[in-house]
């Protein structure tokens, strides 16, 4: 745990602790946002980890091949080290949410009712998720699909679900990219900036 001064909310188990994640297709800038938001935490003197993209380490094939397995593998793992990072961290932020992962899912196997109670119940423990919006087509990252039309596929999947599910999102502005990171300190409620140590002050 970290001296920091910064009052973050109360988990389940009477912690403080908080859970954030950027949610939306492929090839818009999320893993960026993570460790940018991350940086400016731990500047809060906050312990903070990062769940990395779950889908890199899947063992079976995703994009536009994936099949229920993958996807189900995907959102499972992404719960379990959601868990284990909550457990030793003070905040979590999450490169994608049980949302979107659960969007890739449904994108090649339709929306499956043994699945949306526990994507209900998941999302509600992150204390914000952060929609990031389509603003170029993806580029090639070695792992990826490129093809706008399958990006777009999924990032209008993510908003219905969205909508279906009832579930609070925080759209950020495609027109100021270079503010995303201060908007969500400032949505959450935190600093933009470390606090200030007065070198000068008297000592009694």
């Amino acid at each position: 745990m970290s001296a920091s001064s910064v009052l973050l909310p109360l988990d389940a188990l009477g912690r403080h602790r908080l859970k954030v994640a950027f949610v939306g297709t492929h090839g818009v800038g999320k893993t960026t946002l993570c460790f940018d938001l991350a940086a400016q935490l731990k500047r809060l003197d906050l312990g903070v980890d990062i769940v990395k993209e779950v889908a890199r380490r899947c063992p079976l094939p995703i994009n536009e091949e994936t099949t229920f397995d993958a996807q189900a593998w995907i959102l499972h793992t992404q719960i379990a080290e959601e868990i284990e990072a909550s457990s030793a961290y003070e905040v979590v932020v999450c490169d994608r949410s049980v949302l979107d992962n659960y969007a890739y899912l449904v994108a090649r196997s339709g929306r499956r009712p043994e699945l949306e109670p526990l994507v209900r119940q998941w999302v509600r423990g992150y204390h914000a998720l952060f929609k990031v919006p389509v603003l170029g087509a993806p580029t090639f990252d070695g792992k990826r699909a490129v093809s706008p039309g399958f990006q777009l596929e999924i990032d209008q999947i993510i908003d219905g679900l969205v909508a279906d599910l009832g579930v609070p999102v925080h759209h950020l502005d495609p027109n100021d990219r270079d503010g995303w990171t201060v908007h969500a300190l400032e949505h959450l409620g935190l600093p933009t900036q470390p606090p200030q140590i007065d070198l000068f002050a008297s000592r009694e």
